[in-house]
This record gives structure tokens, C-alpha cells and sequence, in this order.
């Protein structure tokens, strides 16, 4: 027993040591593979405009190219646009915190005072928001930190987002032989199982992606005209690009871009923050039963549930950048379970169900042998 036990442990020794290095070498390369990763999700958003382009008759290289200036061309001129004015609102915004913390912690305490008989020591003690204030800044370092440990900084992260839509343009370009490079390297059949699976794991990141952004850009404009309806003008557009910013992130933006709206609508006083609140709830309802699943759950095909995990796991990994690149992968591997382990597993189980069910065949006396006719003849006198 005990040589078998050695044996087995020796053959299973280089699996072991493989898996261990390959592990030390993505931990090492992990900067690199986040760029790849965030490069796949590009790719997988603008192949369905490059693709469009193709059909068109422009050749690859000129339909990427004009791909790709057309998006950088948005980029800058909506940047150009209200990138000002967006900036200076929040830079206003940001002095104007201290002021807006006293208007929030007398208003708790107001209200903690009128509503119970406990001392003011005990309630200013419970409703520290100098310690929830160092907390959260705390928390939002940490998790800043995280990022910014992965992208190496500001100017590693502004570096890797652009290596990173140079290398999707590669990828778009040359996607067949990329493609084809890939996929030889497993065994047949796998290879065309796997090669088949690209085009449904690209439309559904790719799917995802655009629809998040256009969700994010609806939210963000009708923020903006919200507030500025409300008589919030002077921060309206600032509040508006934070709450389209942050709805990128499924399920926890919409809270995190809903919280500098309300203090400031506290601080200017009167029913202004129950208007405000009245707003983020009516988006908040629009945005998860009308927007999410219209542009975004057709294309994801994955319970909420399991997307809330991959937001947080992404976030617990990679920090900010991880809840917004984590879910498209997330959506594009359940593209691979369900295409090539889920369905085949469950026409099995049909086919097997539908073979048990048949009533089993019956032994049926052949008259025509041939044994038979001749002992029939010999029987006769």
C-alpha cells in the first residue's frame, strides 16, 4: 500500500509543480493579464461596429481604424464639451464637504434629539461622523490603493487603458488568426468546441459592455436634468456625471451615486433631500425593471445573484477596475459552461429519460427457420 501511495505521489509531482509555477508566473504577470483581459472586453464591444464596417466593403485594417478614431473622437469632443464644467462643479463640490458634513451631523442630531430622551453626549457619541467620515475616506483609500497597485499608479492605469485598446485593435483586426493560433493548441475535438464558443462569449462581454454604458449614459442625463429641475442646477451636471460614473457598477453604484446628491439636497435644507430621494427611487425602479433587463439581462444571461458575486469578488480582487471588468468575463465564461457542459449534460439526461421510458422489446418465434420447416416436414408420415 504504502509503495502504491509513493508511486502515485511521484506521478502527480510535475502536475503539482506546473500548477504551482503557472500560478507564481500569472501572480508576477498579473499587470499584463489585466490588460489583456480589459483588451478582450474592449475587442468584444467594438467587433460588432468593425464587423458592420466590414460588410460594408472597407477592408480589415481601414473598418478598425475608423473604429477606432470615430470612438476617440467621442471620447474627446464630449470631454471637451462638459469635461470643464463637469470638473469645476465637482472640484466646488469637494471644497464645500466640511460644510456640507456640519449640515448633515446637526440635522441627525435635531432629529435624534426630537424623536428620543437620550442625552446629547450619547447620541453625538453614536452619530460620530467624523469616525464614519475617516472610515469611509479609509475604505475608499484602500480600495483606490488596490487599483492603483495593480495599474502601478495614475500614470500606469491612463498606460494600460490605452496599451489596452491598442491590443483589442489587434485583436480585431486579426481575430481569425488569432483565433485559429488558440485553439490548435487543444485536442481535437475541443478545438472546434472552443472555436465554435468565440463568437457567442464576444456577443454576450461585448453585449453586456454597451449595454452598461448606455444605461449609464441614460441614467446620467436624466440625473442631471432631475437635479437641475429640483433646483440643484449649480451641482446638477457634476452630481449627474458621478451617478453615471458609478452606475457602471452593477447593483452597488446606483447607491454610491445617489449619496453626494442627497447631502447636498440636506444642505440647502426644506423638502429638497425627500425630492431628491423621490428621484434616485424613481430611477433606481426605472433603471431595474425597464433599462437592465431592455439592454443589459438579454445579454448577459446570468442570475443577478451570480452577477452581485462577480461585482464583488471583482472588487475584492482588483479593487475598482476588478467590478468593472469581472462581470463581462464572468458572463463570457458561462457561455462556456452552459454551451459545453450544461446542454450536453442535459440532452443526456433527455435522451436517457426518453430510452427508459420505451417499453422493452419482445422475443417474437420465428416461424420461417429453417431448423423448424425441416422437423416440421420429418413429422409427417
Amino acid at each position: 500500500m504504502s509503495e502504491q501511495r509513493f508511486s502515485i505521489s511521484l506521478a502527480t509531482l510535475p502536475i503539482v509543480l506546473i500548477t504551482g509555477l503557472s500560478l507564481v508566473l500569472c501572480w508576477q504577470l498579473r499587470q499584463l493579464l489585466l490588460i489583456v483581459m480589459i483588451a478582450v472586453v474592449v475587442a468584444a464591444s467594438l467587433s460588432p461596429v468593425v464587423n458592420r464596417f466590414d460588410r460594408l466593403g472597407l477592408p480589415r485594417w481601414l473598418a478598425v481604424l475608423t473604429t477606432y478614431i470615430g470612438l476617440v473622437s467621442i471620447i474627446v469632443g464630449v470631454g471637451l464639451v462638459i469635461g470643464p464644467s463637469v470638473s469645476q462643479q465637482i472640484e466646488r463640490l469637494i471644497r464645500q464637504l466640511p460644510t456640507f458634513a456640519d449640515i448633515l451631523r446637526a440635522t441627525i442630531e435635531y432629529w435624534a434629539l426630537r424623536l428620543s430622551n437620550a442625552p446629547p453626549e450619547l447620541i453625538r457619541q453614536f452619530f460620530d461622523l467624523q469616525s464614519l467620515t475617516g472610515w469611509l475616506i479609509g475604505s475608499s483609500q484602500q480600495l483606490l490603493l488596490r487599483s492603483y497597485g495593480i495599474t502601478r499608479g495614475i500614470l500606469g492605469g491612463v498606460f494600460s487603458i490605452i496599451l489596452s485598446i491598442l491590443i483589442s485593435g489587434y485583436m480585431v483586426a486579426d481575430s481569425q488568426t488569432l483565433l485559429r493560433s488558440l485553439v490548435q493548441l487543444f485536442p481535437t475535438p475541443w478545438d472546434d468546441r472552443l472555436a465554435a464558443q468565440v463568437v457567442p462569449m464576444a456577443n454576450r462581454m461585448g453585449g453586456y459592455i454597451r449595454g452598461r454604458l448606455l444605461v449609464s449614459l441614460i441614467l446620467g442625463v436624466a440625473t442631471t436634468l432631475g437635479l437641475s429641475f429640483l433646483g440643484m442646477g449649480e451641482f446638477a451636471l457634476g452630481l449627474g456625471a458621478i451617478a453615471g460614473v458609478t452606475n457602471l457598477i452593477p447593483f452597488i453604484g446606483p447607491i454610491l451615486g445617489s449619496i453626494p446628491a442627497l447631502i447636498v439636497a440636506l444642505s440647502l435644507g426644506g423638502w429638497t433631500v425627500l425630492w431628491v430621494l423621490i428621484l434616485f427611487v424613481i430611477i433606481q425602479n426605472v433603471e431595474t425593471y425597464v433599462l437592465d433587463p431592455l439592454l443589459v439581462g438579454s445579454s448577459v444571461g446570468v442570475h443577478p445573484l451570480y452577477q452581485l458575486l462577480s461585482v464583488l469578488g471583482g472588487v475584492q480582487v482588483l479593487g475598482i477596475i476588478g467590478a468593472l471588468i469581472v462581470p463581462p468575463w464572468f458572463a463570457g465564461v458561462a457561455v462556456l459552461v452552459e454551451n459545453l457542459y450544461l446542454r450536453p449534460k442535459l440532452l443526456a439526461e433527455r435522451r436517457h429519460s426518453r430510452l427508459s421510458s420505451l417499453p422493452p422489446p419482445r422475443r417474437r418465434r420465428d416461424r420461417s427457420h429453417p431448423t423448424l420447416s425441416i422437423r416440421a416436414r420429418g413429422s409427417v408420415p
